[in-house]
């Protein structure tokens, strides 16, 4: 199974950083979110943890660090959440953070809501989060 690793580049700002690795299971997803076509974007993250969770089934380690979402990119990533939480349900084992600028109350409830709703046992790191202008170019 091949890592799924998109940078943030200058045109496509809307679109968060990502990188799945599909040997160690970490998996980051940070920058800020507000694509037109939500549905492409995060289907095709969807598709490969569904694709990690029946082929390789090892422990992810999910990394949050996005620090601004719109609704549309809100509700896929809940569904995201939902997701590890099933796996866990399965037996999978998942850890998952989300790192967020202390100051941004509005985020952490957000954040807070998304844990709630998707019962996920995710721990609020409020130790900083990522912007757009955070350059990414090369996987961790």
């Amino acid at each position: 199974m091949e890592n799924l690793h998109i940078p943030i580049v200058e045109e496509e700002f809307d679109k968060p950083f990502v990188n799945f690795d599909a040997t160690s299971g970490k998996c980051e997803l940070s920058g800020e979110s507000f694509p037109e076509k939500t549905e492409d974007f995060y289907g095709l993250l969807m598709n490969w943890l569904k694709q990690y969770m029946k082929e390789v089934k090892g422990p992810i380690e999910f990394v949050f660090g996005v620090s601004y979402f719109n609704t549309s990119s809100s509700k896929r990533i809940l569904h995201i959440m939902i997701l590890l939480q099933e796996y866990v349900k399965k037996g999978g084992k998942v850890t998952a953070q989300w790192s967020y600028d202390p100051e941004d109350l509005d985020l952490e409830e957000d954040i807070e809501d998304l844990r709630v709703i998707s019962n996920l046992d995710l721990k609020l790191n409020p130790e900083g989060g990522e912007t757009r202008f955070k350059k990414f170019s090369q996987p961790n």
